[in-house]
């Protein structure tokens, strides 16, 4: 992982609390992703399972992968969530079952919506830049959405927006009045901001927005907090602006949205509200049952599902608390 020299700050140990009470330095931690590509998870953690509807982040590279496959990730299943995808460096070939065959370069935005089951792979294509370095993040659905009908959506181009040296794209929801057009069903914003100059820079905030900041390049400075690539800075609610000190050359990646309610089960690929539900979807993948219908365009076999737990899947809120 490369890193640039950290801002002279003081940076405090995972899961304490900085000046703000309500934000919190949280590591990622290295998870493999098919055969060849590992990736540095952000969300869900025990100190903070969402940032509004944001219930998954996956921060990957930069990874060489001249030499490499890249990634490999064969069919399977999602339901009850949108995959958000968005690359700083590479390609990355998406198939879905509604018959998409869509590359992804940067600059452009894949958003998925599983609603009640979709499958899809995801594919390093064959000829490929040298170097793949990206995220992507899961969006929790809320009802009726997620038992709704699946789509896919590719935006070749964003909005920016601007504050003196820092540059951002928005890929989803709305910053100052920039809007991306991908859709949503909550209040969400997503946006890569690109640091030209040391000098600080002021983000305009919604105070009924939980926000989460996480450097994908370089190193940044939030309340004190130096944040570095790798980590993400939960920011909690009732800002009215953020003050963003960076590296020149740093991308970090803003995102935020209002507190999601609705309790949920995240198992594999399935994000569900019963373990009764989740069993469902995993029988159904297995059997090949309709929902999910089938990848065409990809000889691969469909990922098998990993066997349930012994005990029965936890239901819980955004702070980890345990449902009925």
């Amino acid at each position: 992982m490369e890193r640039t020299e950290s801002l002279p700050a003081s940076t405090r140990p995972a899961g304490t609390v900085p000046t703000d009470p309500a934000s919190v330095l949280l590591p990622g931690h290295d998870v493999p992703l098919g055969r060849w590509t590992t990736v540095r998870r952000l969300l869900p953690q025990r100190q903070r399972r969402m940032v509004g509807a944001w219930c998954f982040v996956d921060h990957f590279g930069p990874d060489d992968v001249a030499r490499r496959p890249g990634m490999e990730v064969p069919p399977h299943p999602h339901t009850g969530l949108q995959t958000v995808t968005w690359l700083l460096e590479g390609e990355i070939l998406h198939r879905d079952s509604l018959g998409n065959v869509q590359p992804i370069r940067p600059g452009q935005l894949n958003v998925m919506t599983s609603g009640h089951g979709i499958a899809h792979s995801e594919r390093s294509p064959e000829a490929r830049p040298p170097v793949m370095h990206g995220v992507q993040l899961w969006v929790a659905l809320p009802d009726p959405a997620r038992a709704g009908a699946a789509d896919f959506a590719h935006h070749a181009e964003l909005p920016t927006w601007h504050a003196g040296e820092l540059t951002g794209r928005v890929l989803v929801g709305d910053l100052d009045g920039v809007v991306s057009p991908a859709v949503t069903h909550t209040p969400l914003v997503g946006v890569d901001l690109t640091v030209a100059g040391p000098a600080p820079a002021t983000v305009p905030l919604r105070r009924d927005f939980e926000y989460g900041l996480l450097v994908m390049s370089g190193t940044a400075e939030v309340d004190g907090v130096s944040v570095d690539v790798g980590a993400l800075l939960y920011l909690g609610t009732g800002r009215a602006a953020l003050t963003l000190r960076a590296a020149p050359g740093s991308r970090v990646l803003l995102l935020g949205g209002t507190p999601f309610e609705e309790p949920l089960v995240m198992w594999w690929n399935f994000v569900g509200r019963s373990h009764e539900e989740v069993v469902a979807a995993r029988e159904d993948w297995m059997a090949g049952a309709a929902r999910f219908g089938t990848v065409a365009d990809d000889p691969a076999p469909p990922l098998p599902a990993p066997a349930l737990p012994t005990t029965r899947l936890k239901v819980r809120d955004r702070h980890g608390g345990v449902h009925p």
